[in-house]
């Protein structure tokens, strides 16, 4: 477990090395590099929960008849589903959220527009 944290990290130096372009001139950009940041961390916390997903099936199909391994093999396989069912539901509601209350163009539902309809 400690190795797949480790390795997340190392994946995500880059983004962090690139933490100087956040702009904190105001309060309206300083959110905006907070959420652009956000953002981007949610992939690879996604990322992270399938490579968990996918590691605990290995260990489960590979682990033969010892039980001690089938049952740490499960509850990682569990783990990464909850991870990834909590992560793309926030995601999901958050996105929600923001379209309906702010509808920043970002996805927001507008009302159709028929150009034939106008001139009748």
């Amino acid at each position: 477990m400690k190795k797949i944290i480790t390795a997340s990290i190392l994946a995500f130096l880059p983004a962090l090395a690139g933490a100087q372009q956040l702009n904190f001139t105001d309060a309206g950009t300083g959110l905006q590099s907070i959420a652009s940041f956000i953002n981007a961390l949610i992939p690879v916390v996604i990322g992270i929960a399938v490579l968990l997903f996918l590691i605990g099936l290995v260990s489960y199909v590979t682990a033969g008849g010892d039980e001690e391994k089938k049952e740490n093999a499960r509850s990682m396989i569990i783990y990464g589903i909850v991870v990834l069912f909590v992560m793309v539901a926030v995601w999901g509601f958050v996105g929600i959220l923001a379209r309906t209350f702010f509808g920043n163009g970002q996805g927001a539902t507008t009302a159709p527009f028929y150009p034939a309809a106008i001139g009748k």
